[in-house]
């Protein structure tokens, strides 16, 4: 049809096309609302036709120590169930599929999210549905015996895993904070799941599930229709369990304890089939670091991907091409080590650096030792070309993931729950730049002289006591050798 027109020309009567373009750095900032009645609207403008929209709640299970443990978990199966407007979660999701959209809700140690993603266009449906679910779900009977069951097959799945990395999070956290705050078990005990039911949940969502500890958080979505629609659904409404006088909130602070959580266990059958996985221990060793709130939490993110690891299982080797120092010192050198990693969970009020290693139990006396070493070693000197590799690959994941829609949401989420306002992304990048030799150091030097926790799961036959593991980490930088006598 135009045959005289130059490929380097646009075609004549065709719209002119209107392309994506970065954007001056006012349009990213988070605009974040506060609502007369404490709810916190939060959003953040993103290029595209979907949406990504929540309600975060201050609440999970280090809020449950006046309550029976567990019903964070029971809430988050919950969650999407039948409500005031929606008899059913078939319904909930048919109406979802209308803007393409889709649900889940995640509670965690101190936060539970519910979110949906869903075109654009059904912002209004989608901020309905999200108060509806929060505010006035029907929590039947059918539906919390329906979650009982459920529970009840997630812990025994649980239990008979390959991968223990769940279960060893829940003990480690357990040891460092003994009987409190984030110590307290994320997962509903087998014993406390025929004890909840609708009551205990509505007495729990009474003083939790109030607007002030809520944030109402959207991407790719304008503000000030968010705030409408928040106005619209979020304000005044009462929910299914009244607004009576609310039971006293816990604002404990978390109390570091140090100690040990072992579980024997028979590993060898774990992994069934052809080429099952050996048998193997696993030890889980932490030492507390800082809250997400403090100046250092930016050198921890440093020394946690300076310690970096992961499996032994790679193409050429362990780790081949991979420069981080449990894969340099551990992986590399020791080849019965099946695993070595690193692992930084962070609070509003403390923070847990941690290493996770894996290893056939005969092994477990010298894989102590060499796990307890790397800690040590923390403290002694830092390379430049390590640090500077371990900052640009903290960046590099930390831009990678921003590149998400929902990682979007839940970073903006979590930043307003927890400070009322959000730090961007370049802003992250300049403090992890700022970050020196010095600055680790110092962290982990403040780090030992705390007690560690430990987690232990598998044949314990040949694990150390803890009053060894305890003193080999007490060691000071130039006595490492007192480390291998300490064990033999």
């Amino acid at each position: 049809a135009y045959p005289s027109v130059s490929l380097t020309c646009p075609l004549p009567g065709v719209p002119k096309a209107v392309f994506a373009a970065a954007e001056s750095r006012e349009r990213c900032e988070t605009r974040v609302t506060v609502l007369e009645n404490g709810l916190r609207v939060a959003s953040q403008n993103k290029f595209g036709q979907f949406c990504t929209v929540g309600i975060l709640v201050n609440s999970g299970s280090r809020h449950e120590a006046k309550y029976l443990s567990g019903i964070s978990h029971f809430l988050e199966k919950l969650a999407f169930s039948s409500t005031a407007q929606f008899s059913s979660k078939d319904e909930i999701l048919l109406t979802l599929e209308k803007h393409g959209g889709i649900c889940d809700c995640q509670a965690s140690r101190d936060t539970i999210m519910y979110a949906v993603s869903a075109d654009a266009r059904g912002l209004d449906t989608v901020v309905n549905l999200l108060a509806d679910v929060t505010l006035q779900p029907r929590l039947s009977d059918e539906e919390i015996e329906m979650t009982r069951m459920a529970i009840k097959f997630e812990l025994e799945d649980l239990n008979m895993r390959p991968d223990p990395e769940p279960l060893l999070t829940e003990m480690i956290h357990a040891a460092a904070f003994r009987d409190n705050t984030v110590g307290l078990n994320k997962f509903c005990p087998v014993e406390n799941t025929d004890k909840i039911n609708r009551d205990v949940l509505h007495s729990y969502l009474s003083s939790y599930y109030t607007p002030d500890r809520m944030v109402l958080a959207g991407v790719g979505i304008e503000h000030e229709h968010l705030v409408e629609c928040a106005r619209k659904y979020l304000l005044g409404v009462e929910p299914v369990w009244g607004t009576g006088r609310s039971r006293a909130v816990d604002r404990s602070v978390a109390q570091y304890t140090g100690g040990i959580v072992k579980v024997e266990k028979d590993m060898s059958d774990v992994s069934l089939g052809p080429t099952p996985i050996p048998e193997l221990t696993h030890i889980m060793i932490g030492l507390e670091s800082c809250s997400f709130l403090e100046d250092d939490f930016i050198p921890f993110a440093v020394l946690n991907m300076m310690m970096g690891g992961g499996g032994s299982f790679s193409a050429g080797g362990p780790g081949k091409g991979m420069f981080t120092r449990l894969y340099l010192n551990v992986l590399n050198r020791h080849h019965w080590m099946y695993n070595a990693t690193s692992y930084h969970h962070s609070y509003e009020d403390t923070g847990l650096l941690c290493i996770h290693a894996s290893a056939d139990p005969k092994q477990v006396r010298e894989m102590v030792e060499i796990i307890t070493r790397e800690f040590i070693l923390m403290a002694g000197a830092v390379g430049e070309v390590e640090l500077e590799r371990a900052k640009t690959q903290l960046k590099s994941m930390l831009m990678m993931n921003l590149e998400s829609r929902p990682v979007i949401f839940e970073d903006v989420g979590r930043q307003v729950l927890a400070t009322n306002t959000r730090k961007l992304p370049h802003e992250l990048c300049a403090l992890i730049s700022q970050v020196k030799p010095t600055d680790i150091k110092r962290v982990v030097t403040k780090m030992l002289h705390k007690k560690p926790a430990v987690a232990a799961l598998g044949d314990l036959t040949d694990l150390p006591t803890y009053e060894h593991i305890q003193a080999a980490l007490s060691s000071k930088d130039g006595r490492l050798p007192r480390l291998y006598r300490l064990f033999r």
